[in-house]
């Protein structure tokens, strides 16, 4: 019986592997903020014990100057820390703003999801687009997918890939191009999505460490987000044509585009219907913020941008942009009957929130826990000091702020598990450093988002490994890490390059 002896795996099938094995071992992102709060009630009895503490210069909101504040350690297992823990639980959840946020935008954009709005809009795009426009058209829908994360992964990937091969190119380069779209372009879009609406919440509760009268709103990050989504549509679009098909050579697998790209006249009817719904709400907005004295202008200056009810009711607006446009596609292309069927949509996006509110109740405890402790405070301050001494241009610490988050998303791909670890530490931090906290949430979305497309720990890599298979028999975890290397690597770079560039011309990042 003759044995044949398996090929020997190159290093960069040891190397992923390895992440896949490492990644295997990874726990819940539940159980890792219970570790966390684990680590934080004992390192703060340690340094309670030690009485550890700092003296700085603070705003005060009292006296608009700044003082000379000093901040001790708390402990979290002494009798006033034990007794904030248990009579806290349900108070420190209510004040985590971010529960309420998504769920209000989750309620609008399950029902646009379970209409079929989003699978038409997209269909629709990718059926219109010219040849030559076909891969920049793409790319910069996958980008705006962002807005409802499982149709891009869902939908556009698998599509774009047909889209190709239907206009004879290699269906794993469309595959590709849809994927660094999606996942390495993840938190930037011309439009204010849901996450937003959390990693905002989140930079407030750092920035209030430093001066509780600070805030930033929804668009603080508006411009550079805008400026990114023109940035990468171009270059993963370029990276796609010029890299990623040479390499793939003409397609000669059998695979037939099943013909199921086009869109039917109920949909069609669907989508005019949806037309006449965002019309009918952009009017409805128009009415309540343009005249003077309208509710929505700021009732003091009648500022509409800035500090008014307009920008801090956004995620309403957006929320109800996509109940009423989602129902009304649901109604035109006959996916919905009546009321019943939009409320039923609703009860399924807030029963799909069940996972993301668990986990946001558990950030929130670690959160409230970490500030009760001042070692957020501690170690701003402390770690401030010591970049002051090496005399970092707070270019460079923007930089290696990015760096950091680089390495850390290929085990913890949750964009808003790790926000919720760094920003109570980098904000402060960078704050007093002269660093405009916009700056440092932008910096943060550079940082985030280019690994997701090559770290196995996405929750949909799987999926895109079968995907792939389909088009390639042999396709594996390498072969779509071998497709989306380039395209990390070439983001990675110029998009930190386009970062520090905004830094130093002193763009706004945002309204």
């Amino acid at each position: 019986m003759t044995v044949i002896a398996e090929p020997s795996k190159t290093a960069m099938q040891k190397v992923l592997d390895a992440v896949e094995r490492v990644g295997n071992r990874v726990p819940h992102p539940v159980m890792i903020f219970v570790y966390l709060i684990g680590i934080v009630i004992v390192l703060s009895a340690v340094l309670g014990a030690l009485g550890a503490h700092v003296t700085y210069q603070a705003y005060n909101p009292v006296t608009h100057e700044i003082e000379t504040a000093s901040t001790a350690a708390r402990s979290l297992l002494t009798v006033d820390g034990i007794r904030f823990m248990f009579t806290g639980l349900v108070q420190n959840f209510m004040n985590f703003n971010a529960v309420g946020v998504i769920i209000v935008a989750m309620v609008g954009v399950g029902v646009a999801e379970e209409a079929g709005l989003v699978k038409a809009l997209i269909r629709k795009l990718v059926v219109i687009a010219p040849p030559k426009a076909l891969t920049y058209i793409l790319v910069f829908v996958g980008i705006l997918s962002s807005i409802a994360a499982d149709a891009g992964y869902l939908v556009l990937i698998p599509l774009a890939a047909a889209a190709f091969i239907s206009v004879g190119r290699h269906p794993l380069a469309g595959l590709a191009a849809a994927f660094a779209a999606v996942a390495s372009a993840f938190l930037v879009n011309v439009l204010i999505v849901p996450v937003d609406g959390i990693l905002t919440e989140i930079t407030n509760d750092a920035i209030r460490l430093v001066n509780p009268n600070r805030s930033i709103d929804l668009a603080a990050n508006v411009w550079f987000s805008m400026g990114s989504v023109v940035l990468l549509t171009i270059l993963i679009s370029v990276i796609t044509e010029r890299v990623i098909e040479p390499r793939l050579g003409p397609y000669t697998g059998d695979y037939q585009v099943p013909g199921e790209t086009g869109l039917s006249d109920e949909e069609h009817r669907g989508l005019r219907y949806a037309l006449f719904g965002m019309l009918a709400v952009f009017a409805f907005l128009a009415l309540l913020t343009l005249p003077p004295g309208a509710p929505l202008r700021n009732p003091e200056t009648g500022a509409i941008i800035g500090a008014s009810p307009f920008m801090n009711s956004l995620i309403v607006s957006i929320a109800l942009i996509f109940l009423v446009c989602g129902a009304a596609y649901g109604i035109g292309a006959g996916t919905m009957k009546g009321s019943n069927d939009v409320i039923g949509a609703m009860q399924k996006a807030i029963a799909g929130l069940a996972g993301l509110i668990l986990l946001l109740l558990v950030i929130s405890q670690f959160i409230a826990y970490f500030n009760y402790t001042n070692m957020a405070t501690l170690a701003a301050v402390s770690l401030a000091r010591i970049l002051q001494q090496m005399n970092l241009d707070a270019l460079w610490l923007l930089v290696g702020f990015v760096v950091v988050v680089f390495v850390l998303d290929l085990i913890i791909t949750a964009a808003i598990a790790k926000w919720a670890i760094f920003a109570p530490i980098f904000v402060p931090l960078l704050m007093q450093l002269g660093i405009e906290p916009e700056a440092v949430l932008a910096a943060y979305r550079v940082g985030d988002s280019p690994m997701n497309s090559i770290t196995p720990l996405n929750a949909y890599f799987a999926m895109i490994v079968t995907f792939a298979i389909k088009y390639q028999k042999d396709a594996g975890v390498g072969t779509v890490i071998a497709l989306m290397l380039p395209y990390v690597l070439v983001i990675s770079v110029v998009w930190t390059a386009f970062l520090a560039g905004w830094h130093l011309l002193a763009l706004p990042w945002g309204l």
